[in-house]
């Protein structure tokens, strides 16, 4: 498929410091790359966290190509939203928003590209710890997140799979037939994944 992990990316061991980095330091770089761009809110402090963003990136091993690919989706999404703010005469918005949506998706690729998921499962179940106190079990819900983490770059490829066959039958300005396979899609991932879980005593019903 052609965007299964466009989004997030797919960890690669690498010689860089950002992948020696402990994870929770890893956590803490990417609010601190993303969150002030929000609180800011001006367009050249937009660009500057982007220029920051691919820096430290760069400065640990992972190419522009790499960070960047990111799948159609989002790159059309942010190209629509550009667009929009432009036609609307509000060049500023046109690049704060996309901008500062591109950043928080590269920040977060900063931390899936250079760290392994168990990895970050493991963090996530730490920094979720205080959920026993209202008995839920933090390592569950690190799962759940690391499903829908795989969960959504998975789907994207589909529509991208069923988007390429449709084409190639000259079906491609259809939407209804891109929904059948984009359903028959989903359905057989869930149940790949609840048969996963069941194999390995995760997700059974207790009486």
């Amino acid at each position: 498929m052609n965007t299964h992990t466009s989004v997030f990316g797919i960890f690669e061991p690498g010689p860089g410091w950002l992948f020696r980095l402990p994870v929770g330091w890893k956590y803490l770089l990417v609010l601190v790359l993303s969150i002030p761009t929000l609180v800011v809110a001006q367009w050249w402090f937009t660009l500057a966290c982007l220029a920051v963003v691919l820096a430290v990136a760069a400065t640990s091993g992972l190419v522009p190509r790499r960070m960047l690919r990111l799948g159609w989706m989002l790159w059309a999404m942010l190209g629509v939203l550009f667009l929009f703010h432009l036609a609307t005469l509000h060049p500023t918005a046109a690049v704060m928003r996309p901008g500062n949506i591109l950043v928080a998706v590269l920040a977060a690729r900063l931390l899936t590209l250079t760290t392994s998921l168990p990895v970050l499962m493991d963090a996530l179940a730490t920094a979720l710890a205080p959920l026993r106190l209202v008995r839920l079990d933090p390592a569950q819900a690190a799962l759940a997140v690391a499903l829908m983490i795989r969960s959504i770059p998975f789907l994207m490829g589909t529509v991208d799979d069923a988007r390429d066959a449709a084409n190639a039958r000259g079906l491609g300005r259809n939407p209804a037939r891109l929904l059948t396979p984009v359903m028959l899609g989903a359905v057989g991932y869930a149940e790949r994944t609840g048969e996963a879980l069941q194999a390995r005593g995760i997700g059974d019903i207790q009486s």
